[in-house]
């Protein structure tokens, strides 16, 4: 089974479990967190995905893990089924799942705005007045900067892209140009 089809079974059942306990935001949130410590130690990663090292020991391992990360007990109960199946490597996936599942459920539309200078405060909240209008859904948008494109923004929905940027423009001019 691909790490795509494990995570979508394992997300979606977590996400079920996390409308019927009223608990979704935070295991969403937690989920994220062990997800981020499994991508940045490479040491717990030796030891969880070693098929040489027990149950016992990877049990031990996440345990201490949730503690220090303040795990529920849904979300230490869900990363320990993991462990014990030998699916803690697709959990960056599964968070990510269940971010998108949580995100569907809650009418809330994710945005990267990318401009060659930081927004003004009042730019931003114009343009997600705008995008929330546009999309009848809650807008948060994440920004990041690339002085590349000179002047403007690029807006990412999802895989959809708006470019109003200087270099856009620049670049369909010149392929407008060739195509003469």
């Amino acid at each position: 089974m691909s790490f795509e089809q494990v995570a979508e079974r394992y997300g979606r059942a977590i996400f079920e479990l996390g409308l019927e306990t009223g608990e979704l935001s935070a295991l969403n949130q937690q989920l994220h967190s062990m997800a981020q410590a499994y991508r940045a130690s490479s040491d717990l990663r030796a030891v969880v995905d070693d098929p040489i090292s027990s149950e016992k020991e990877r049990q031990q391992l996440v345990d201490e893990l949730a503690s220090r990360l303040g795990l529920s007990t849904l979300s230490k109960n869900a990363v320990q089924l993991l462990a014990q199946r030998r699916r803690l490597a697709v959990l960056p996936e599964i968070a990510a799942k269940l971010s998108r599942l949580t995100d569907e459920h809650n009418k809330v539309v994710r945005v990267l705005v990318t401009s060659a200078e930081p927004l003004s405060e009042a730019y931003s909240q114009e343009l997600v007045r705008l995008l929330e209008q546009s999309t009848g859904k809650r807008i948060v948008m994440e920004k990041k900067l690339d002085p590349s494109l000179i002047a403007g923004v690029v807006t990412t929905i999802g895989d959809n892209s708006i470019d109003g940027s200087l270099s856009g423009r620049l670049r369909q001019m010149e392929q407008q140009l060739f195509d003469l």
